[in-house]
């Protein structure tokens, strides 16, 4: 029992809070949760659900959202370290799995990253049509969109976080005026754009349409994010702050933006591309594409700043591997004048780059933009409910090893825990088989959906237990050998 114990002590636990400083609040913490849940394009592909949208939302708020996010504050508050679920983890099941967890959370951020860089070529081909012909000239924008985000990323984080505040804020403005472009068309129409709503069935969630919870479950991923920068926190009471407003503003914000695009546009004419919101505003605010340029400037601003919120929260993760000798120790460390992560931030910058080069390279059509998107979207689905499940695990196993710290924090009575937990695990369990069912966008046949998102899942599974398969063995070499002192 005494060596288990010793298993679940973090290197990092020691260190990290001695290295960083305490800069964020509680306004901070919910900004970087929006920006990571938030993401609007999600209400783009969900509408050929119809009317069933709204009763996939919903699915997922109850059995996804809400339980992670009393999940995420019991465990945060106990261990209100950096790493988050990769802390949280090893104090549960110790190192292997800690580690194994934190690589699920980590890669989905890479993946993500080069996402965000796609959605900025997406945008920009709506706002200039033709724009962007080429596969070299949408990576070039990809990566100095990437690179962009670790320049921004590895200034002090008082600063970043600032920037990001008010990206953030421009953003709430162009989701509201997309529901708003709902409100609009009805009054000047008198009808949606969409059928159905008065038939009860068409609410109801089909076998046709049961993979876009998958989409939901992605589009509410990353509720414990924030935590990856756990230490650097000024005051813990943000963390239940972060968890209820940012909950609140990610519910609202996603039934608004359906709202609108389903009242304006069609919906069994969707193709889930992500221009939909925007071709809504065109179409509710006169015809006016100067508007619909407005808003999408705005969301091609939001998502270049998302891209930094993801390379600057996620390197956290990456610097929490690096202290406990997971991956180089030189990723382990902070810039003394910043004191931020740079070689984490350069890292997974360079690896996102690879990912980049990669999807745009040669061997790929020029019109395949928003099929890589929704590929690299279902991956970092997959990926990250694997993590999602040790996350909603882990309560049942603190529970048993602290039981003290956990009565000392409880956030909900242990029986509401519990549920949580197991709902939580059936529903990213649920999430993952959907999302390996069928296409979730139209450009994708059900067999290569299958095959590539199979690889990249494999692969990146595969990745993980050689990495730490790897550090062990480095770690036994430079282990000291013990000597045997002769007898008297």
């Amino acid at each position: 029992m005494a060596a288990q114990a010793d298993e679940r002590v973090m290197i990092s636990e020691r260190i990290a809070p001695g290295m960083l400083p305490r800069v964020l609040n509680s306004m901070d913490m919910t900004i970087i949760f929006v920006a990571i849940v938030l993401f609007i394009v999600n209400a783009s592909a969900i509408q050929r659900a119809g009317p069933a949208a709204y009763t996939y939302w919903i699915l997922g708020f109850l059995a996804f959202l809400i339980p992670g996010a009393l999940i995420t504050a019991q465990l945060g508050l106990m261990f209100p370290q950096e790493g988050s679920l990769y802390v949280w983890t090893q104090k549960a099941l110790g190192p292997f799995w800690g580690f194994f967890a934190g690589f699920c959370a980590w890669w989905p951020g890479i993946l993500v990253m080069a996402a965000t860089g796609d959605a900025v070529v997406s945008i920009w081909q709506f706002i200039e049509t033709g724009g962007l012909p080429k596969n070299w000239q949408q990576g070039l924008v990809i990566l100095a969109v990437l690179w962009f985000s670790a320049f921004i990323s590895m200034l002090r984080l008082r600063m970043t976080q600032n920037y990001a505040n008010l990206a953030v804020i421009f953003y709430g403005a162009a989701i509201f005026v997309i529901g708003l472009s709902g409100i609009l068309w009805l009054i000047g129409t008198g009808h949606s754009a969409t059928g159905g709503f008065g038939t009860f069935d068409n609410w109801v969630p089909h076998g046709g349409t049961w993979t876009l919870f998958g989409l939901v479950i992605l589009a509410l991923l990353g509720i414990e994010v924030p935590l990856n920068m756990g230490v650097e926190i000024v005051d813990i009471r943000a963390i239940k702050k972060y968890l209820f407003w940012g909950s609140i503003v990610v519910m609202v914000g996603y039934l608004w933006a359906t709202f609108g695009t389903m009242m304006t546009l069609p919906a069994s004419k969707s193709t889930g591309g992500v221009a939909d919101i925007f071709a809504a505003v065109q179409t509710a605010f006169w015809g006016s594409h100067a508007w619909a340029v407005i808003i999408a400037l705005i969301a091609l601003w939001f998502f270049v700043s998302n891209t930094v919120v993801y390379n600057y929260s996620f390197s956290r993760l990456l610097f929490v591997s690096g202290l406990e000798q997971r991956m180089p120790r030189q990723l382990g460390t902070v810039n003394e004048r910043t004191k931020v992560p740079v070689h984490a931030i350069i890292t997974q910058t360079v690896l996102a780059s690879g990912v980049t080069v990669v999807a745009f390279g040669p061997w790929f059509g020029s019109d395949n933009t928003s099929k890589i998107f929704w590929m690299l979207q279902a991956a970092v689905t997959v990926i990250w409910c694997i993590s999602m499940v040790l996350l909603f695990a882990d309560v049942f196993l603190v529970k048993r090893a602290f039981p003290e710290k956990f009565e000392e924090v409880r956030v909900a009575p242990t029986p509401v825990l519990y549920a949580c937990g197991i709902i939580g695990m059936a529903a990213s369990v649920i999430g993952m088989v959907v999302t390996f069912k069928t296409p979730w966008v139209t450009q994708w046949t059900t067999h290569g959906w299958r095959v590539w998102l199979a690889i990249i899942v494999a692969v990146s599974a595969l990745v993980a237990v050689a990495i730490y398969a790897i550090s062990e063995y480095t770690r036994r070499r430079e282990a000291p050998t013990p000597t045997v002192t002769p007898a008297a």
